[in-house]
């Protein structure tokens, strides 16, 4: 990457020395200079030409000097990552000092020495490099807090929700028990009545004939087992809720991974339905004999969620231009599989989707901090690198990707069976 330095100096012959002494590194685009002959013209240029690594301005020059650059540049300290080297007149130390007061990282004497030029312009250059990789891992770590801490909170309310729901559906079936029992009872009196009552009066037989009591009676029964189905399918959606939201992040817990799986893709379910636009998305599912992993199954939920996700939005995204029929035709499908590797020390677990792959030069990227292909709004870059974080650093594990154009693309998680070795 070519570092830019900005040069301030009103001395023209400046301009063709540094770039005598430096054009082997200015070939070699390793460096870049860029000249301004005043403050205000270092204004101007900084707001064109940026990101600019380095500044190195004279004190004293016309229409804006040295210092007042300094303290203009002292306005945008919080967004700026650059870094400045003064140049002075020999034993002028009063403006040296007021130079470095106002955020100068180091200082020349004239007239320059440019090899003493060249080591400090290397030694500013690495600072500064060193600060934006700083800066960068400290955005990244409070980026990546407050995905934990939004995750920690969906959570929450997340095992609110199904706790709220299990209390309601819990009276609903004890209810729906007793509905049935009643039922029996009142069915066991009607043929009773109808066994010693053989002759009803004209007006009861008007009656049944319409209440169609027959009829009644059977849908009774079917109207019971699809209440009791629609009770059960809750309490599934509520144990779902309740599985994806662990968020065991003190230790680690025995978890059945294929209960976290089938937990998201409850979760998920409401995106793969069919639509105005497709059909359903199909889920394949190919879950293999696996032992209870020792690992944090609320974070491992969370890499499931963004990988399924992605698959689904990849999905969407290769449906542009494509008719309903078409997209039936040639149906989408996810497929998620587990099973133990080799040697049978790891549990392996491939999401794959049969979209329209990623291109190498994206596939590069894709789990960096920030990285996303995604319109502005719809992605913040940081679920393939959190879940990077959550396989690699709290699991000790291994995720890849898979991916050329056409051709689909297929995550790959590992996680060892002892995760003891991961950060736990």
């Amino acid at each position: 990457m070519t570092a830019k330095i900005l040069v301030v100096d009103d001395e023209v012959s400046l301009e063709r020395l540094i770039k005598q002494r430096f054009r082997k590194k200015i070939r070699e685009n390793k460096l870049e200079f860029i000249f301004a002959y005043n403050g205000r013209e270092a204004l101007e240029k900084l707001a064109t030409e940026s990101p600019i690594a380095v500044i190195l301005t004279d004190i004293n020059m016309p229409e804006m000097d040295g210092l007042t650059l300094l303290e203009k540049l002292a306005e945008f300290s919080e967004t700026l990552t650059l870094k400045t080297i003064v140049v002075s007149a020999y034993g002028d130390l009063q403006n040296i000092r007021t130079a470095m007061n106002r955020g100068a990282f180091d200082f020349l004497t004239k007239p320059i020495d440019f090899d003493d030029l060249e080591i400090t312009l290397n030694r500013t250059l690495e600072y500064v490099q060193k600060m934006k990789e700083n800066l960068h891992k400290l955005h990244q770590a409070q980026s990546q807090l407050v995905q934990n801490e939004k995750m920690i909170l969906i959570g929450q309310l997340i095992a609110g929700v199904a706790h709220e729901i299990n209390n309601p559906v819990g009276f609903i079936v004890g209810n729906i028990n007793h509905l049935e029992n009643y039922l029996k009872d009142l069915l066991k009196v009607l043929n009773l009545y109808q066994t010693e009552l053989s002759k009803p009066s004209e007006a009861l037989q008007k009656q049944l004939e319409e209440t169609e009591l027959e009829f009644m009676v059977e849908d009774l029964h079917n109207i019971i087992a699809s209440m009791k189905e629609g009770t059960e399918r809750i309490r599934s959606i509520s144990t779902s809720l309740r599985n994806f939201s662990r968020s065991d992040t003190d230790k680690k817990v025995a978890a059945n991974i294929q209960d976290g799986i089938e937990s998201t893709i409850m979760i998920l379910k409401h995106r793969l339905k069919a639509n105005n636009q497709r059909p359903e998305i199909s889920i394949i599912k190919e879950y293999g004999e696996l032992p209870l992993l020792e690992c944090y199954p609320g974070q491992l939920n969370q890499v499931f969620m963004n990988i399924i996700a992605n698959a689904i939005d990849a999905l969407d995204e290769s449906n542009q231009g494509r008719s309903y029929e078409q997209i039936k035709a040639h149906p989408n499908v996810i497929t998620v599989k587990t099973e133990l590797g080799l040697p049978p020390n790891r549990v392996v677990i491939r999401i794959s989707d049969n979209g329209p792959g990623i291109p190498e030069s994206v596939k590069q990227n894709i789990f960096n901090p920030f990285f996303t292909t995604k319109s502005l709004g719809k992605g913040t870059g940081l679920g393939l690198s959190i879940s990077r974080s959550i396989v690699v650093e709290k699991h000790g594990g291994a995720i890849d990707c898979i991916s050329k154009p056409e051709g689909g693309t297929e995550f790959i998680i590992e996680i060892p069976i002892n995760t003891n070795a991961g950060g736990g």
